[in-house]
């Protein structure tokens, strides 16, 4: 799968979002090695920290049907718009928390996409998002 199809799917994630709270819509398409993809986006609570990101949503149910070898995420995001629909702006940039939840399951080398369109991204490497990250693996 392409970089630019990965972040399709993501985009489309967008629309399954629960914000009532935040109003920012987050999707993420999660590949695995042998080249299928989980799907996630952020799902909000009123008392927040229940709340789940897109990247965790994803990265949990591949690992909930026995999925542990990832090569690459892509990650899209932002505020709604006047029709309930995501802004692709700005790249969205994951969380402290999805990072470390990433660095549990994904080697150093493990690609991050942030995307604005299918045609504007940018990849990193985990490595490079959470250099120094704590592992026990």
């Amino acid at each position: 799968m392409t970089n630019e199809e990965l972040i399709k799917t993501a985009i489309k994630m967008t629309e399954m979002s629960y914000v009532p709270y935040s109003h920012f819509h987050v999707g993420a398409a999660l590949l695995t090695t042998d080249g299928k993809v989980y799907t996630g986006c952020n799902i909000e609570n009123a008392a927040y920290g229940p709340s789940n990101c897109a990247e965790r949503t994803a990265i949990f149910k591949a690992v909930s049907e026995g999925d542990k070898d990832f090569s690459a995420i892509a990650i899209v995001g932002g505020p709604e718009d006047e029709n309930g629909k995501a802004k692709l702006e700005d790249y969205c940039s994951p969380c402290g928390v999805c990072r470390q939840v990433m660095a549990e399951f994904c080697n150093k080398d493990f690609k991050i996409i942030l995307a604005k369109s299918p045609s504007d991204y940018k990849v990193f490497t985990l490595g490079e998002l959470l250099p120094e990250s704590f592992s026990l693996n």
